[in-house]
């Protein structure tokens, strides 16, 4: 359900109105003042980002010294509406140069009132000002002959807050802070068509010298491991990051090795499917630029790229993780003051791999004094601000056992001795050109009318998430 916002108001720490706009009339024009009484008096603020008072209910986020508060009368999604300030946030600071605080509304109120409602400023607003509204607010409205537009909310539903795309024809430059040192964005024409054709995130009209498309799949590997071997948890959460310097308006096609791909894919062309590994993706979320009817179809990602880095799509893999390291821990405590720690790691990937900046967080008792150390591969200390042995192996070789060995002194006490529990073993690690999940591109293909050559570049990287032994 979406946020069906009653009211939406920004507040400074004192309580005061900057801006307000009422979106329906279910709520009273003196909720504000129950969010003072109720919320900023009790001196509430910081222990739940979500109030109700009443019938209402009040969702606020503090951004630098202001205070923005969605009131809401009915039930609604609340990261919906948490999630329509921080992207409104992001598009004020893109006008305002970077900055959002109280100086910055004040100084682009004529703006912010263009952006929240496209055409509605308050009488209040409109007289003594420097700059009348016909001026400012609505020679904007009529050079794209479209006031609505501009609205990032209509009716309390949340609209287009796309800076990319919304700049393309409300040009107005906001005030800008004098320590910005971000450049003012160049207005680009033919605003209307973009906004309202069918591929919005793009703009048409570029043109590259070289064509190029960089893909990065990128997974992090969650594993949770019990004391005595068995494995509690194992998953991979993965992201599909693209960087696309295209010229035109390209088509692309990505081919995965994804089981329920590869099966659609030879249904419809009557062959069965080649051997090799396949896999499962759950929970996978996409771009809005893909297009999800020929997804549901044809089971392949088609989509029109935005121009530069985005995400391309995200997924998660539960079954048959392939883990790039085995560790195989050894603790004998002797007696009460003397520990010996034996730590093997094994790397399970291809010779010619290796794995960069890996780090083995062994957990020691607090009451440690002294330790000795004999590493096999890279550097080894006590660190005491958090009873661990790091271990730090700044490269490490596939199908190799590094070993480390240490020999703990602890300071014995009069008090009673409690039972040590070990926490988990931690890793850090990343390993380039590797994939815990097995997910491969199969093909990358990319069609434009003027038929240009592409390069196509593609990596992969797994990292350490969640890794506990």
């Amino acid at each position: 359900m979406p946020v069906a916002a009653s009211a939406i108001y920004f507040l400074n720490l004192r309580g005061d109105v900057l801006i307000n706009r009422l979106y329906r009339d279910d709520v009273g024009g003196n909720m504000v003042d129950a969010f003072r009484m109720h919320i900023m008096q009790t001196k509430e603020l910081g222990t739940c980002p979500v109030r109700q008072i009443g019938g209402c209910s009040f969702f606020y986020m503090r951004i630098s010294n202001v205070y923005i508060v969605i009131v809401v009368s009915s039930n609604a999604n609340v990261a919906c509406a948490f999630k329509f300030v921080v992207e409104a946030v992001a598009l004020f600071k893109s006008y305002f140069g970077g900055s959002f605080d109280e100086d910055a509304i004040r100084n682009n109120f004529v703006l912010i009132y263009e952006l929240l409602d496209g055409s509605q400023i308050p009488q209040n607003h409109r007289e003594g000002h420097d700059a009348s509204w016909e001026d400012l607010g609505g020679s904007l409205a009529r050079s794209c002959n479209c006031p609505d537009l501009g609205e990032i909310m209509d009716f309390g539903y949340p609209q287009n807050l796309s800076p990319e795309i919304l700049k393309l024809y409300i040009t107005q430059e906001g005030v800008r802070s004098p320590f910005s040192t971000k450049p003012a964005d160049k207005p680009v024409p033919n605003a209307t068509l973009q906004v309202t054709g069918a591929v919005g995130w793009r703009r048409e009209g570029l043109v590259y010298k070289k064509n190029e498309v960089f893909l990065d799949i990128v997974e992090s590997v969650n594993l949770l491991m019990s004391s005595k071997g068995s494995v509690l948890r194992c998953d991979v959460t993965g992201k599909i990051l693209m960087k696309c310097f295209l010229s035109g308006m390209p088509d692309l096609k990505l081919g995965l090795n994804d089981k329920i791909g590869l099966e659609k894919e030879s249904q419809l062309k009557s062959r069965p499917t080649k051997s090799g590994k396949t896999i499962e993706l759950d929970d996978v979320t996409f771009h809005q630029c893909v297009n999800l009817t020929r997804f549901n179809s044809e089971k392949t990602v088609s989509f029109v790229p935005p121009d530069g880095e985005f995400e391309l799509m995200k997924y998660r893999i539960t079954e048959g993780v392939n883990l790039p390291f085995r560790v195989l821990p050894t603790i004998k405590e002797l007696g009460r003051t003397r520990m010996e720690v034996n730590v093997k790691v094994k790397s399970v990937f291809g010779a010619k791999m290796f794995a960069l900046g890996v780090v083995i967080k062994i957990p020691v008792p607090k009451q440690t004094a002294k330790t000795s150390f004999q590493v096999t591969s890279g550097r080894a200390k006590y660190n005491a601000s958090i009873d661990c042995l790091v271990w730090k192996i700044r490269k490490f070789p596939g199908q190799t056992e590094p070993t480390l060995s240490a020999e703990v002194e602890l300071i014995s006490t009069i008090a009673e001795k409690k039972s040590w529990t070990r926490p988990p073993i931690q890793m850090e690690f990343q390993v380039p050109m590797f994939t815990a999940s097995g997910l491969r591109v199969r093909f990358l293909k990319v069609w434009e009318k003027s038929g240009y050559n592409t390069v196509e570049w593609v990596r992969y990287i797994t990292k350490a998430g969640s890794y506990e032994i």
